[in-house]
C-alpha cells in the first residue's frame, strides 16, 4: 500500500497514512457525533489517528475506534458548553438541524454560516 507521512503536533511525531484514506466530511461540514450528544464544525482533519497514545488508551476498549481512519477537530458544543473535540469518522453523522453553531471561536476560523456549513476566512486558506 502506497503510504505518506505527517507531522502531529499532538503526539509529537511523524505519522504514517495510507494514501487511499478518504474523509467523509471537509472543513467548514457541520457534524453530530454518533453516540454522545454534541454537535461540531469541522476546523481540521487527520487522515489517520494522530493524537497522543495517552489519549488513545484513555478511551474504554469496548469503544475504542480503530485508528486507521480519518479522525476530525471539532468546534463542538453541547447543552452545557462549548470545547474542542478530537473525533474518528466512524462516531459522527451528518448533522440534520443544518444551524449554526453556537462556539465562541467560530468567528477566528470561519467568515460565514451558508447554505448549512461554514466558509472558511480567506486569510486561513493555503
Amino acid at each position: 500500500m502506497d503510504r505518506s507521512t505527517f507531522f502531529s503536533p499532538q503526539a509529537g511525531r511523524l505519522v504514517e497514512t495510507p494514501r487511499s484514506s478518504r474523509a467523509r466530511f471537509g472543513i467548514g461540514d457541520i457534524v453530530r457525533h454518533r453516540i454522545f450528544d454534541f454537535r461540531g464544525v469541522v476546523f481540521d482533519i487527520d487522515p489517520v489517528f494522530a493524537n497522543s497514545e495517552e489519549w488513545y488508551e484513555s478511551i474504554p476498549a469496548e469503544v475504542r475506534p480503530a485508528r486507521e481512519q480519518p479522525f476530525y477537530h471539532l468546534l463542538a458544543e453541547n447543552g452545557d458548553s462549548s470545547y474542542v473535540a478530537y473525533v474518528s469518522q466512524q462516531n459522527l453523522l451528518e448533522d440534520g438541524d443544518g444551524g449554526p453553531v453556537d462556539h465562541p471561536n467560530v468567528s477566528e476560523l470561519f467568515d460565514r454560516f451558508d447554505k448549512g456549513r461554514y466558509r472558511l476566512r480567506r486569510s486561513m486558506t493555503h
